[in-house]
């Protein structure tokens, strides 16, 4: 039985896709700062940061569910597309999924923006769930973003 599978969620978000493109390339410093109930930090291992090659270590608060701490590369990066694909390659998920791999894609609308999550990965074992809580955090952490880009930013 294949224990290999894929995710899709999206979205909609009162800010505009240029603020959602910019704080998704800026996690880095904005997502501790505007999600400290998510993210205690994210270090820059190597790279610069946003472009491909680069790998960030998460470090996770009490609002993420099972995964505390995770190794993240960044595969490619499309600005004309708003389109960011990253691997995660260590960390807590891997105990889990033996390869996982997502993919965000922010879609102008007007004045507001669509946001495209999706992920593939291959599970450890046929026995572990798919990654439906990753998913939910992905998508909560948009919403959040957009309540911080409203509000604060």
């Amino acid at each position: 039985m294949a224990c290999k599978g894929q995710l899709e969620a999206e979205v909609e978000l009162k800010s505009p896709a240029e603020k959602v493109w910019c704080t998704i390339r800026d996690s880095t410093t904005i997502f501790p700062i505007a999600l400290p109930n998510d993210y205690k930090s994210i270090q820059v291992l190597a790279g610069d940061g946003k472009s491909p090659g680069t790998v960030r270590l998460f470090n996770y608060a009490e609002g993420s569910p099972i995964v505390k701490v995770s190794k993240e590369r960044t595969d490619s990066v499309d600005e004309a597309t708003k389109t960011f694909v990253y691997s995660i390659i260590g960390g807590d998920l891997m105990k889990y999924y033996k390869s996982f791999v997502g993919k965000i894609v922010v879609v102008p609308k007007g004045e507001s923006s669509l946001v495209k999550w999706s992920c593939e990965y291959e599970k450890a074992s046929e026995e572990i769930p798919d990654p439906s809580i990753i998913k939910d955090f992905a998508i909560q952490n948009f919403v959040e973003i957009d309540h911080y880009l409203q509000t604060k930013a």
